[in-house]
């Protein structure tokens, strides 16, 4: 499942219990300038991402989600570890040939579609670049057909296939960014706050349009994000990141009805609560890094129940039994 400090210290992977490992990061590092300058975005991260899951991703601004995101699909370099893609190392130097074929299998779905987006092209060219490079052979018929489903998919017209970026809002710019994504038929999509741009209506749209492509083609998924009433709707399991470092993970309903970490704690007491009733007596905890000593006592990684992994030292991690 995953790792931290003590990578498989005192717990069995889903692979050796039959699971289908897509993606794995093994104590991966992104590190940011030198000396006394250097900086920690992703500091020993480890975890696998199995085929057909959506794995969610959940942290504050500034932990280190789309950093990680951006490392997977080669786009920062990682200062530590190594990223392995279908049993094959993706991390480090690659030849032309794996090259090509990651650009196809793993896909991005970029947090802010108007910096992601070529303002000089049209929307049909921007959503076929991949196929134009990966598929030089398809015929044109073709390639308009796939686009055409990828724009309505999406909840985008085909007709605005001949419109510029600019000629859009931000949420449907955002479309955009998922159809171009979608028409390359990844095998992992690693999706950074692809819906947060989007009013409502629209985001239960895609939500549902990923579920349905989980459920029908097997498509397994990153999905960064913020929002934890978003992540509950989709993910399988979540993972929670502070300061580049993961501090719990554990399957969604789970995580919903016992989260154990103080900073897991945090993050869903500042969910919105729909009912106004209840919102009155809601109680927004606080997270206080300085409840942690770690100056003896070293925190780990490890399994609290089956399935369900927290960081934290032998003091901590024996509070968190007593909250089961």
């Amino acid at each position: 499942m995953l790792s931290g400090a003590a990578l498989g210290e005192g717990w069995g992977s889903m692979a050796e219990k039959g699971g289908n490992v897509c993606l794995s990061l093994r104590h991966v590092g992104v590190s940011f300038g030198s000396g006394k300058k250097l900086f920690r975005a992703v500091d020993d991260v480890s975890f696998d991402i199995y085929r057909g899951e959506i794995l969610g991703l959940a942290g504050e601004s500034g932990s280190g989600k789309t950093t990680l995101g951006r490392a997977i699909v080669r786009l920062c370099p990682i200062s530590a570890g190594s990223i392995i893609f279908e049993n094959r190392k993706i991390s480090g130097e690659l030849t032309g040939e794996h090259r090509r074929e990651l650009i196809r299998k793993i896909q991005m779905i970029f947090q802010d579609p108007m910096a992601s987006l070529n303002e000089r092209a049209k929307v049909d060219y921007i959503i076929s670049e991949g196929l134009r490079n990966v598929c030089r052979n398809l015929p044109e018929a073709e390639r308009r057909r796939l686009v055409e489903k990828a724009m309505r998919d999406v909840g985008l017209r085909p007709e605005f296939a001949d419109r510029f970026p600019h000629e859009f809002s931000g949420g449907q710019r955002q479309r955009i960014g998922i159809a171009r994504s979608l028409i390359m038929k990844p095998s992992l999509i690693i999706a950074d706050e692809a819906v947060s741009a989007l009013d409502v209506s629209v985001r239960a749209q895609v939500l549902n349009l990923l579920t349905s492509l989980q459920r029908r083609d097997g498509l397994t998924c990153l999905f960064i994000a913020h929002d934890l009433s978003v992540m509950r709707a989709i993910s399988d399991r979540i993972a929670v990141i502070r300061r580049g470092r993961l501090v719990e993970l554990a399957k969604t309903a789970r995580l919903f009805a016992c989260p154990l970490h103080p900073y897991t704690r945090a993050l869903l007491s500042a969910v919105p609560v729909p009912d106004p009733v209840r919102a009155c007596g809601k109680r927004v905890l606080p997270y206080d890094p300085a409840c942690h000593d770690y100056s003896h006592d070293r925190p780990v990684w490890s399994e609290i129940e089956p399935g369900h992994y927290v960081y934290g030292n032998q003091k901590e991690l024996a509070v968190y039994r007593r909250m089961l």
